[in-house]
C-alpha cells in the first residue's frame, strides 16, 4: 500500500545530525567488537528537503564550489578541501533508500523534492562529517515519504553505511549508530548478532553519566597519516597480535560501561589511555601521523587522559583534576597551535515513532 502523499504537505523538512566521538572501543566495530560513542552539539550537519516539481540535489555554495577566481584558486582549493563535497553523499543515500524500500515492498509516493545541506563539522577531524550529512538526509526522506515506522531503527545505520560504501568510503557502523540514535550509546557488534540480525545490539545510556570532556583538533590538519594501514588484512589473516589487541580494545567498552555506571572516573582515565595505546601498538606511528600523536601527547603531558575521537584528526580529553588542569591544557594547546573546546553532549534524537520501530 502506498504511503499517503498528502502527509508530506508543502512545509520544508529539516533535520540535524551531530558530530560524534568514539569514546571507548574504537576501532573494534569493524572487528566484531564493542564500542561506546556519543554525539556532540559542538558541530553538526543539517539537511533540508522541500517538495518540488523536479528532483533536485542542490550543491553547497562553499563545499561544492565550481566557480573559481583563477586556476591557482582552483588548485589551492582542491589541495585544502579535496575533490568531494556533499552532493555525492545526498545522491548515494537517495539511491540506497529507494532500493531498500523497493526490495522490502515499502511503496513510495511519486512526489519530487529538492535536497540541500549545510555543515560546520571540521574536515579531516575524525568527527564523522560525511555520515552526519547522510544520516540527516535519511531522516528527511523517512519523513517525506512517511515511512519512519516501516524502517526499523537498528537498520538505519546500515543504510547510512551502505550509502557511503557506494562512494568507496571505508568505515564501520559505530559512527552511523551514534548519529542515528544520538546521545550516548553502547554498541555490541559481536559476530553472533551481526550474522543473525545484520546489525549490532545498540543500548542508549544516560548522557549525565559522562564526566566533563574536552576536544582537541587542528584548524588545518595536514598530517592525517595512512589511517587504515594493513591492520584489516592482518586481522583477516589471523595475525595473533592484531586479533588479541582488537579483542582487548572491544573489551574496553564493556569495562567503560561499568565505570560510567559506577561513576568511576579514575577507571575511565585508564581505559581511555589504554584504548589509544592499543591502537598505536597495532597501527604504528607512521600510520597514525605525527600531528595526531602530538594532540594525544599534549593532553598526557599535563596528566589528562586522551585518545582519538575516530581514526585521527581530533582527540577527546578527560581532565580528572578539573578546571586547574583544564587551564594547563589550554596553555599547552595554545603553544602547540591546537584548538581546545569543551565537549557539549548532544542528547538522543529519537522520537516516539523511532522508539516504536524498535518493536
Amino acid at each position: 500500500m502506498d504511503q499517503d502523499p498528502k502527509s508530506t504537505g508543502t512545509a520544508a523538512i529539516e533535520h540535524r545530525s551531530f558530530a560524534r566521538i568514539g569514546f571507548l572501543g574504537n576501532p573494534s566495530d569493524v572487528y566484531f567488537g564493542r564500542t561506546i560513542s556519543f554525539t556532540i552539539g559542538n558541530f553538526w550537519a543539517s539537511v533540508k528537503l522541500e517538495e518540488s516539481e523536479h528532483l533536485i540535489i542542490k550543491p553547497h555554495p562553499f563545499h561544492d564550489l565550481v566557480q573559481f577566481n583563477s586556476l591557482d584558486h582552483l588548485v589551492k582549493r582542491l589541495e585544502k578541501e579535496g575533490y568531494y563535497g556533499g552532493v555525492r553523499l545526498l545522491m548515494a543515500i537517495c539511491k540506497v533508500f529507494r532500493n531498500y524500500c523497493k526490495h522490502n515492498d515499502i511503496h513510495l509516493h511519486h512526489h519530487n523534492f529538492t535536497l540541500s545541506y549545510d555543515t560546520n563539522i571540521p574536515r579531516q577531524t575524525g568527527l564523522s562529517g560525511s555520515s552526519a550529512i547522510v544520516s540527516a538526509a535519511l531522516s528527511c526522506l523517512l519523513d517525506f515519504y512517511n515511512v519512519r515506522h516501516l524502517i526499523k531503527l537498528p537498520v538505519r545505520p546500515n543504510l547510512v553505511l551502505d550509502a557511503e560504501k557506494e562512494l568507496g568510503i571505508v568505515a564501520g557502523l559505530q559512527d552511523r549508530v551514534a548519529q542515528v540514535y544520538g546521545g550516548l550509546v553502547h554498541m555490541d557488534f559481536s559476530k553472533e548478532h551481526m550474522d543473525k540480525l545484520g546489525h549490532g545490539i545498540y543500548t542508549p545510556m544516560d548522557i549525565s553519566l559522562l564526566p566533563p570532556l574536552h576536544l582537541i583538533y587542528a584548524q588545518n590538519p595536514s598530517d592525517s597519516g595512512k589511517v587504515h594501514s594493513r591492520v584489516r588484512q592482518r586481522w583477516l589473516d589471523g595475525d595473533e597480535l592484531i586479533v588479541k589487541s582488537m579483542e582487548q580494545v572491544g573489551n574496553l567498552a564493556e569495562e567503560g560501561r561499568t565505570a560510567l555506571l559506577q561513576k568511576d572516573h579514575s577507571k575511565l582515565l585508564q581505559l581511555m589511555n589504554r584504548n589509544f595505546d592499543l591502537r598505536r601498538k597495532m597501527f604504528g606511528d607512521e600510520c597514525l601521523g605525527a600531528m595526531n600523536i602530538e594532540m594525544v601527547e599534549v593532553a598526557r603531558r599535563i596528566g589528562a587522559a586522551s585518545k582519538f575521537t575516530g581514526s585521527g584528526g581530533a582527540v577527546v580529553v578527560f581532565c580528572p583534576d578539573g578546571p586547574s588542569q583544564v587551564k594547563l591544557l589550554e596553555e599547552e594547546c595554545r603553544k602547540s597551535g591546537f584548538i581546545l573546546e569543551p565537549v557539549k553532549i548532544a542528547p538522543s534524537c529519537l522520537n516516539d515513532s523511532d522508539i516504536q520501530s524498535l518493536g
